[in-house]
């Protein structure tokens, strides 16, 4: 088996990251499906009130972590990452809360067709800043040539499994 060093400083704080950023997407799950699940309600059905209120905590509590992972992100930005990526996520950030808002809006209308537009841009939307958010403090995967075994070693343990099965 071919050893591998530990990873740099730079790596673990990347790891780091990732998995506070993780951590915050974890966080959203039980909001983001509660709210495809009032997104895929039935057409024509009068909105209850509690639906506006619903939606303005679920919106809310997607919202902080998205911003609280945005934080995290802008720290490790100041560890060397590409400062244009700030202005990149506060612009999504702010598009996010406008779909908030205009989902909030709708709801409060009593219009079921435009408050499962918002919803559904409100997720997409979501989902985009969790991406962007990945690809660009997700370690790099490991390259194909460093997850191949050393030929020998490949053919030893065959020869030490057939050995032992005897």
């Amino acid at each position: 088996m071919k050893w591998e060093p530990s990873p740099t400083r730079k790596a673990r704080a990347a790891m780091s990251v990732a998995d506070q950023i993780r951590d915050h997407e974890s966080r959203c799950l039980a909001d983001l499906i509660g709210l495809r699940m009032l997104a895929q309600g039935e057409a024509g059905t009068p909105l209850p009130r509690w639906v506006m209120g619903q939606i303005a905590r679920a919106t809310g509590a997607v919202l902080a972590e998205a911003e609280a992972a945005a934080q995290t992100a802008r720290t490790a930005a100041a560890d060397g990452h590409n400062p244009r990526y700030e202005t990149f996520l506060r612009v999504r950030l702010q598009r996010l809360a406008a779909s908030a808002d205009d989902a909030i809006a709708a709801a409060r209308d009593g219009d079921s067709p435009a408050m499962r537009r918002h919803l559904n841009r409100f997720d997409a939307l979501t989902s985009a800043i969790w991406t962007v958010q990945h690809a660009v403090y997700e370690p790099a995967p490991p390259s194909p040539a460093s997850l191949r075994a050393e030929p020998t070693a490949v053919a030893s343990n065959k020869e030490g499994a057939h050995h032992a099965s005897l």
